[in-house]
């Protein structure tokens, strides 16, 4: 009698885990500006909460890491690998998890500009999909550069079953987070990525889709961001 039962491959390595999570306050997130590609440093409590983040890991062996180009993100990196105690970690910075261009609205404050459009255009520009803002990007632009990075230097690393860490921005998580847990065009609206929180993600080797998922969350006044 022929056994049929699936057998394990001890040498394929299961999928590895990819942790996500928003930098920390930037100073003008603590000033409720529209910060976008801006380079802007963490405030002082945004250097705090890296720590923090990076101490709830610490029984996470992390194999490697990726940030954007902005400072913030590299800062929350510095903070999360110091606190975990793994500053050995390698990392890679790229342009194509930068936070999303805010064109025109760039250094503007959030709430005057709601004052002035009102609160459906305000949560439109903040939120939806293809919503063309003034010299800058929309939603849809983000998601159509990070997940090419996402499927050619991310999920190789998961395949390998190595686990990663991905500091970006809110709009380049929300980007990934749409793609990873297949969420419509429309539903992506109400979908934000909260400060303080590390979500984990384990995802189908095949084409990067979440299986599971768990977050990680601290203690923190969020920002009025």
């Amino acid at each position: 009698m022929t056994n049929t039962t699936p057998t394990t491959d001890p040498e394929q390595p299961k999928m590895g885990k990819l942790l996500i999570t928003r930098h920390c306050e930037s100073e003008w997130n603590l000033l409720g500006k529209w910060t976008g590609t801006t380079d802007v440093h963490l405030s002082e409590n945004g250097f705090k909460q890296a720590g923090l983040l990076g101490e709830a890991l610490k029984d996470i062996r992390i194999d490697y890491a990726f940030a954007s180009l902005q400072m913030r993100t590299l800062e929350t990196l510095e903070g999360i690998l110091d606190g975990a105690g793994q500053t050995e970690v390698p990392y890679q910075r790229s342009a194509d998890i930068n936070e999303r261009d805010y064109g025109d609205y760039t250094g503007m404050n959030k709430w005057e500009v709601r004052d002035k459009v009102g609160e459906a255009e305000f949560n439109s520009i903040r939120r939806d999909w293809d919503h063309a803002i003034p010299n800058g990007e929309t939603l849809k632009m983000v998601y159509e550069r990070a997940l090419p990075f996402y499927n050619e230097v991310i999920l190789p690393k998961l395949r390998a079953g190595h686990t990663v860490l991905l500091v970006a921005h809110g709009n380049s998580i929300r980007a990934l987070i749409k793609y990873m847990e297949v969420i419509s065009d429309e539903d992506i609206a109400g979908v934000e990525m909260p400060f303080g929180t590390i979500i984990e993600y384990v995802v189908s080797e095949d084409g990067g889709k979440m299986v599971q998922r768990n977050d990680i969350t601290i203690d923190i006044t969020p920002p009025h961001a």
